[in-house]
């Protein structure tokens, strides 16, 4: 019998947030597979949890598929962590997911533990439409960065994506410059962390919030646009107004 693979959802900063499942399938899988092993053994200590761990991201080669495809062969349990979120959500989790649909079928199980996602952590905390959304991942550092915007501006619907602290001024530069004013643009940075904020208005608004407050410009960033202001609902002395 095949082994498993099990995508566990990982704390986005907060390492109280994960679920019960997560931290049972934790203790009882044969090992784990991290972005970091560094970040993730914080996690496990956290919890208590004491398992091998294995490195996997971005940058693994051939030889570690290889590895990860004998292990679950073999009929091996494994979790797959990332730094923070859920595996495989902009992500080489998916490209892990991929290979072994494709060298395994159904000899392998892949299953999820669902946890937290910086994208539905932002937008439950936005205040805009969330019932129909576009996620675009990092924008390009250099080739097609421009195309980038341009598309999303173009964007009937809300749009998440994220920013590193190193590119977030130039990306609402970006939205500055191709945004009606009628948008909203709302900046989540650090959720679930000390030093959590969330930062809304035009896209001139937010960008000269931060050019305006340049500590505050590090951590992590998602970025939710809306095409559309919605009024804000105020208690009035005849009732409920909008304004």
């Amino acid at each position: 019998m095949g082994g498993m693979l099990y995508i566990v959802g990982a704390p986005i900063g907060n390492l109280e947030d994960i679920t019960l499942r997560a931290l049972r399938t934790l203790r009882e899988c044969d090992a784990v597979l991290c972005e970091d092993t560094r970040v993730s053994a914080k996690l496990l200590a956290r919890h208590g949890i004491v398992r091998p761990l294995r490195s996997y991201h971005a940058h693994s080669g051939l030889a570690k598929y290889d590895a990860i495809v004998s292990l679950l062969q073999e009929g091996k349990h494994l979790a797959l962590l990332t730094d923070a979120g859920t595996p495989a959500i902009s992500d080489p989790g998916a490209e892990l997911v991929r290979v072994l649909v494709e060298r395994c079928g159904d000899d392998v199980r892949v299953e999820v533990i669902p946890g937290p996602s910086a994208v539905i952590a932002a937008l439950s905390v936005s205040g805009v439409s969330a019932d129909a959304f576009t996620f675009l991942g990092f924008p390009p550092h250099k080739k097609g960065r421009a195309t980038f915007f341009d598309i999303l501006a173009r964007e009937e619907r809300t749009v998440v994506f994220y920013e590193s602290p190193h590119r977030i001024l130039k990306a609402l530069d970006e939205l500055r410059t191709r945004l009606d004013e009628s948008c909203e643009v709302v900046v989540a940075r650090e959720l679930t962390k000390v030093h959590e904020e969330v930062v809304r208005g035009t896209a001139t608004d937010v960008c000269t919030h931060f050019k305006e407050h340049p500590d505050t410009v590090r951590g992590e960033f998602v970025v939710v646009v809306s095409h559309e202001r919605h009024k804000i609902v105020r208690s009035g002395a005849d009732g409920v107004q909008c304004g």
